[in-house]
């Protein structure tokens, strides 16, 4: 931010006032029931609570991949028996990547990261025991974002779950991995294209799933 006496302006070029007044908002256009709405509804600037987590607590959940289906889940059961609220998937590179466990590329990094989950059957030994219609599932996953979640709902499908019921949150910043991980399988642009197809679809048919989680992180840590 650059700052002189009369004068502030963001990194981003926005200029700034020393100081906003309700005069400033409606010279901007600003309609308090448009723009800013009441707590718990739209358009959920003031949380999308009512009384957010004075009533509501954080979820907890721990970041857990154990290299196979039947070793995270078993760890998936043991945190939600200690009193955890919500699960946390991590998935080795290869998943990431959309490779298959014996492709030769994923020689030497199965498991490693994460869990390796190559097909729907895995999927339903990873979530075997586990509520899904309440527990929520938060995936770190990107370019590899869509099929994972489809293969969430398809077990769930298979449970009686229906796609409206589920909840959870899939990372889906490819901008992120393109700049800062080199995991991601296509430009951007397509991969955009991919992330904000998954948007329409989520709004469509698994309503309670955030389709994306911007990480700052990796940017900051790449540089």
């Amino acid at each position: 931010m650059t700052t002189t006496s009369d004068e502030r302006r963001t990194d981003s070029g926005i200029d700034l006032r020393p100081v906003y007044t309700a005069d400033d908002l409606a010279t901007d256009g600003f309609d308090p029931e448009r723009d800013l709405g009441e707590p718990g509804e739209h358009p959920f600037t003031r949380g999308v609570y009512q009384s957010m987590y004075r009533s509501r607590l954080w979820t907890m959940r721990q970041y857990a991949g154990m290299a196979t289906a039947d070793e995270t889940n078993a760890r998936f059961r043991y945190l939600l028996g200690q009193g955890q609220t919500g699960i946390s998937v991590a998935f080795d590179l290869p998943t990431q990547m959309g490779l298959d466990s014996d492709h030769p590329r994923a020689e030497g990094e199965v498991g490693k990261t994460g869990v390796a989950i190559d097909s729907v059957e895995d999927m339903a030994r990873l979530l075997d025991g586990i509520p899904l219609d309440r527990v929520s599932t938060s995936m770190t996953i990107n370019a590899t974002a869509p099929i994972l979640l489809l293969l969430y709902e398809l077990v769930a499908e298979e449970r009686g779950i229906s796609s409206s019921e589920i909840s959870g949150t899939v990372q889906n910043d490819i901008l992120k991995e393109y700049a800062a991980r080199g995991t991601y399988i296509y430009p951007p642009q397509p991969s955009m294209r991919l992330i904000t197809d998954l948007f329409a679809y989520c709004g469509e048919r698994v309503p309670r799933w955030n389709t994306i989680s911007i990480s700052g992180y990796h940017m900051r840590e790449a540089g």
